[in-house]
């Protein structure tokens, strides 16, 4: 509980105006998430800009650094660089509730927020779906841009009639003999 509270944003001491406030991210703190399955190492730093106003609070994250990664492919350790920017705004209200994915409502006399959830949410949603090694990305690529964009499909209204289009029209070898097959049948 106290490694947590170092993660706490004392906005009731901050006059109206901007505020930085920098928490450096480790190896501890994904030890002390419960149910983290996903990350067990980072070195990270995460700058939060504290723009306060007279109604709402607004912070910025900006999230830097490295975190270690299993490749899918060779589960092979790799270290993936993060870069992200993201916004909550803390809305003055009556009561403390959520309003939406970015914006909450707090009261005028809350204390502190703490934003450790959030900056570990912001890091899993930075992280990609497929976690390749940067040695096998490579090959990957080739074998997803062989396929990307291109269509294969058999119009059977056209297979039972021939027409002058179809004459026309260069047919891949491969499927030419596929086609051959088929008539057999």
């Amino acid at each position: 509980m106290k490694f947590w509270k170092t993660f706490d944003i004392e906005v009731i001491k901050y006059k109206e105006g901007l505020h930085e406030v920098d928490f450096p991210i480790g190896d501890s703190f994904f030890q002390q998430v419960e149910g983290n399955d996903l990350l067990e190492k980072g070195n990270l730093t995460a700058r939060v800009k504290v723009d306060k106003g007279a109604n709402l609070i607004e912070l910025t994250f900006h999230i830097v650094g490295k975190v270690s990664l299993v490749c899918d492919r060779s589960l092979e350790t790799f270290e993936q660089p993060l870069d992200i920017t993201e916004k909550m705004i803390y809305k003055f209200g009556s009561e403390v509730k959520e309003i939406d994915v970015s914006v909450m409502m707090i009261t005028r006399d809350t204390p502190s927020i703490n934003v450790a959830q959030l900056i570990y949410e912001f890091i899993l949603l930075a992280l990609p779906l497929k976690k390749i090694h940067p040695d096998y990305k490579n090959e990957l690529d080739e074998e997803d841009n062989e396929l990307e964009g291109g269509f294969v499909y058999i119009d059977e209204a056209l297979t039972e009639g021939s027409t002058e289009e179809e004459s026309t029209t260069t047919v891949d070898p491969r499927w030419e003999k596929l086609g051959k097959l088929k008539n057999k049948e």
